[in-house]
Parts: structure tokens; C-alpha cells; sequence
């Protein structure tokens, strides 16, 4: 598949109309309409719905919007595979890729960028955010170099460094909140709450035998992704949220957090793939983290 043909589809994605896509890509209104049909062709399926109510708007098919994101994918390790082999072997720069959940050891990644930054200003350090799942699945595709998961790994696909930091669960609740004036949290305070908790695979586990409920038991309020989200959800009264301690800042606020009693702890691994060639920045990256974690540095 021609990478210029998903450049020219991720533009006309993008604007939702043939017409300002060709202008930004400098290129006829025709011809880029011709070079969408030869997609579709080649791929045999619709990828677009064109003249959405009368309008000029383009819209995706169901099969449009998932070569849009295997389209985004590839053309990202396209461009990650040019800088690391045109690369310069005096100079070291180019991108370190790190997928994380929401967690104070991220911490941990900005001290190792700031001991590399006096010597290698120009490697750049690009954070995204998802649950497990979308770590590992841009680990095993190759868009991320690093990922931090707060589960053991498959020791036969990944290779893995322990971190020495571990996030506390407690829960996020309105200060004028009943149970604001307890220190910590015990399971059977939870039991009649609505509560808003993770919707990560394998966060469940560990919550519920804590909770000592199944989560039909449970008044399962709302779910997030993004601890943030559900700090407003909080903040809304709409229940309680069960979350990591650090990540919400609630001095001058409504809210605040307390602890689960008995205490729930988890601990986080750096994981990259096996037999995984690295950048020269990737490389340096990890070599500067083995030391940080060492304490050499």
C-alpha cells in the first residue's frame, strides 16, 4: 500500500471535505478524488460517504475509520524508522516513545530526561497515556519503545526492570463527604457508595477481593479512563472514586483522598520487547534509567 495514497486519506479524514483536503495537500480536487477510488479499489471496500445530506462533507465508513488508525500507526513507524536509520552517528537525537498510565513513577521518566537533557538536548520524549491493554498493544506493534505496566509481564515476549515506587489506591471524594473525616477507607464503607472506578482490565481484581464484592454487589456509578475525568465526576457528586493517591492535586479544592485500609499497593515494571532493537536514543534512555534505578547517577 502506498504510503502517499494514506497520507492523501488521512487528509480528506481529517477535514471532512475533498476540496480544502486537496488544497492542503497542494494538489487537484480530481485527482484526488481519483487517487480515494483507487484506494477504495485496492482495498475492495468503501472507505468513504461522500455528500453527507446534500453537503460536501465527507464522512468515514465503519472500514474508513480502522484504516484511519492502522493509517496513523504506520505512518508514525514509518517516520520513527527514517529518523532512527538517517540519523546522525556523531549526533544523538530523535524520539524516545513511552506509554503510561496515570501514575507518580512517571516521575521517574523526567528525571531520566533531565539527566540526559544537558548532553542530548535533541532527544525528544513523547508520553501517551492508556490503560494495559493499549500499552501492550503499541509495544507489540512497535509505535512505543517503553511501557510502564502495574502487572507481571510474559517474561517470554518482554523483558522488564522492576520500579521501586509504589502507587497507593484510596479513594477521591468531596471534602464535605461523610467519610472525609475518616483517615482511611475500609471495604464495608464502600459496600453502599456509588462509586466511579477504573475500567482497566485487572484493576477489578485486586479492587473487588480488597472490596471483598463481586462487582454486581457494588453500585458501579460510572467508570474512566483518565483519573482526571473522573475528578470531575467526583467534584459533580456523582459518588466516590477509587484511584491512585498523587495524581490529583486537592489542596484549594473540594476534593480529597484517603487511603484504603487494609493498605492496596501496586507495583510498577518498565517492559519493552524482547530482542527489541533500540534508537541510539532509546538506547540511552534505558541505560541512563538502569543507572538512576541503581543510584550510579
Amino acid at each position: 500500500m502506498d504510503f502517499r495514497l494514506l497520507e492523501y486519506f488521512l487528509a480528506v479524514a481529517r477535514e471532512q471535505n475533498i476540496t480544502t483536503a486537496a488544497e492542503s495537500l497542494h494538489i487537484s480536487q480530481p485527482a484526488l478524488s481519483t487517487q480515494l477510488k483507487n484506494l477504495e479499489e485496492e482495498l475492495g471496500k468503501q472507505l468513504l460517504i461522500r455528500g453527507v445530506k446534500g453537503s460536501r462533507k465527507v464522512l468515514l465508513t465503519e472500514e474508513g475509520m480502522i484504516l484511519r488508525k492502522r493509517a496513523e500507526e504506520m505512518l508514525l513507524l514509518k517516520k520513527r524508522t527514517e529518523e532512527e536509520i538517517s540519523g546522525s552517528n556523531e549526533i544523538i537525537a530523535g524520539n524516545v516513545f513511552i506509554g503510561t498510565g496515570e501514575t507518580e513513577t512517571v516521575r521517574l521518566f523526567a528525571q531520566v530526561a533531565k539527566k540526559l537533557q544537558k548532553k542530548y538536548p535533541d532527544i525528544r520524549y513523547n508520553i501517551s497515556s492508556g490503560n494495559a491493554e493499549h500499552v501492550l498493544e503499541y509495544l507489540d506493534k512497535g509505535i512505543i519503545d517503553f511501557g510502564l505496566l502495574f502487572r507481571e509481564i510474559d517474561k517470554q515476549k518482554y523483558e522488564s526492570i522492576p520500579v521501586p515506587i509504589k502507587d497507593t489506591w484510596g479513594v477521591l471524594m468531596h471534602k464535605d463527604s461523610p467519610l472525609a473525616i475518616k483517615e482511611s477507607i475500609q471495604p464495608q464503607d464502600l459496600w453502599d457508595k456509588p462509586l466511579i472506578v477504573p475500567h482497566q482490565k485487572g484493576d477489578d481484581v485486586f479492587l473487588n477481593q480488597w472490596l471483598q464484592r463481586d462487582e454486581s454487589q457494588l453500585h458501579i456509578a460510572a467508570t474512566y479512563n483518565l483519573i482526571f475525568n473522573a475528578s470531575l465526576l467526583v467534584d459533580e457528586g456523582l459518588g466516590y472514586a477509587l484511584c491512585y493517591d498523587k495524581l490529583i492535586n486537592t489542596k484549594d479544592s473540594n476534593l480529597c483522598f484517603r487511603p484504603l485500609y487494609p493498605r492496596l499497593e501496586v507495583k510498577g515494571y518498565i517492559v519493552w520487547k524482547k530482542y527489541q532493537v533500540f534508537s541510539k536514543a532509546a538506547e540511552l534512555f534505558l541505560q541512563y534509567l538502569r543507572k538512576i534505578l541503581e543510584n550510579k547517577i
